[in-house]
Formats: structure tokens, C-alpha cells, sequence
């Protein structure tokens, strides 16, 4: 501790790190039109495909994001995968392939038993 009672240095630092896969769907620059038909049968195709994740253990939780500061950003995931086996699983999502929505990913690194998520149907 410093002389003013805050923590410094490597006692910042936390022990140990829980490791989690966190993937950002995105509206492409360039995005293809669709009609609202087919954007029905996407997004349909698209949440059954996440659904089949969770209930394969792959897909620990997701959702659409709102009130974003940057509209092109339109859910997140949190994988139990890593990184790059991660990406190949949502690169296979309908909405991906169809190119209405592109993957970005990262490894998040959080404090040891901080980050909690709720279990799935």
C-alpha cells in the first residue's frame, strides 16, 4: 500500500486471470441488401444456429447490444472456446456467411472469479 492507503505497482495485478473468448458481430462497411423476407429467415436461421452452440457448450452467453455508440456493432458473445476455433464457429453462423454481419474477436482477460454468467435453458 502507498503512504495514501491505495494499492500500488503489483499489488494492481491480480494473482491470477480467468481467460474468455469475447466475440463482436458488426454490420460490414458494405454490407449486401436483403429483402425483409429474407432477413426473417436469417435472423431465424442465425438464433437457431446460436442456440445449437449454448446447447453444444460452445457458447457460453450472447445478445444484441443497444444504445451502442457505434451502430455497426450489433451483439457480443462470450465463447467457451479459444480465439481462433471461436472465429471459425461464428464465421458459420447464416447471418455471417450471408455477409450481413462480420466477426472481430479477442481474448478478455478478467480477475480470477469475477466474471460470472447465468446459466442456459
Amino acid at each position: 500500500m502507498s503512504e495514501a492507503g491505495y494499492p500500488h505497482g503489483d499489488s494492481l495485478v491480480p494473482e491470477t486471470f480467468d481467460e474468455h473468448t469475447v466475440l463482436f458481430l458488426r454490420w460490414p462497411a458494405n454490407a449486401p441488401t436483403f429483402s425483409e423476407e429474407e432477413l426473417d429467415r436469417l435472423q431465424v436461421e442465425h438464433l437457431t444456429y446460436l442456440r445449437g452452440l449454448k446447447r453444444r457448450g460452445l457458447l457460453i452467453t450472447n445478445g444484441p447490444l443497444v444504445e451502442q455508440t457505434d451502430e455497426r456493432m450489433r451483439g457480443l458473445s462470450i465463447y467457451a472456446l479459444p480465439l481462433d476455433e471461436a472465429l471459425a464457429v461464428a464465421r458459420e453462423d447464416p447471418m455471417v456467411r450471408a455477409g450481413r454481419l462480420e466477426v472481430h474477436g479477442a481474448r478478455w482477460m478478467t480477475q480470477s472469479d469475477t466474471a460470472r454468467f447465468g446459466a442456459v435453458d
